[in-house]
């Protein structure tokens, strides 16, 4: 049977327990999503400046010619896939924050989607920009926006060819804030 603990025992006890099992304290990082303790955290952007913002994503759907066809023709059993997509895509950007944990909900200003039908390349890909102007970025936006408007092609067309692939979802640039312009590959 243990002893009680008694208040003089108390800070002893707290003395060893801090010396042989110290608190958790991670280094500072960069990212900026966790704690001190490392526990994930939602930024804090009150201090930042209103800019305007602008990010630029991309992603591909590759399929079999058959199933291009059909969405370049809207002889898809479900309608216009393009125009059902690009109406996802957007609705994707505007609730990307009920999405992502950790996103900020943003206002934004505007949201554009564009499908380019790549026949040689047997794919559709999705161009979507993102913009509002506020005090965080919208690059997590126009990426959820391009990732639904290629899902939902995928949903649209998967009764006649299962096998399509999302390939290459990626951002492309952005630009305001405090890191100003970016550009990737």
């Amino acid at each position: 049977m243990l002893p009680s603990v008694t208040k003089c025992h108390r800070p002893v006890f707290q003395f060893l327990a801090t010396t042989l099992f110290p608190p958790k304290i991670m280094p500072v990082s960069p990212l900026t999503h966790f704690g001190p303790q490392g526990q994930a955290q939602m930024v804090d952007v009150g201090e930042k400046v209103e800019t305007r913002r602008q990010a630029r994503a991309i992603g591909s759907i590759l399929m079999r010619p058959e199933t291009l066809t059909l969405i370049v023709n809207g002889s898809a059993s479900k309608g216009d896939v393009l125009g059902v997509a690009r109406i996802a895509a957007i609705q994707g950007a505007k609730r990307t924050a009920e999405l992502i944990p950790l996103c900020h909900p943003i206002a934004l200003t505007r949201v554009s989607i564009h499908f380019e039908i790549d026949t040689p390349g047997k794919a559709v890909h999705c161009t979507a920009i993102a913009e509002c102007c506020g005090r965080t970025g919208v690059e997590m936006e126009a990426l959820c926006a391009a990732s639904i408007g290629l899902l939902t092609i995928y949903d649209m067309c998967k009764a006649v060819d299962r096998g399509m692939r999302i390939e290459g979802l990626r951002l492309l640039e952005k630009l305001g804030g405090k890191s100003g312009h970016w550009t990737g590959g």
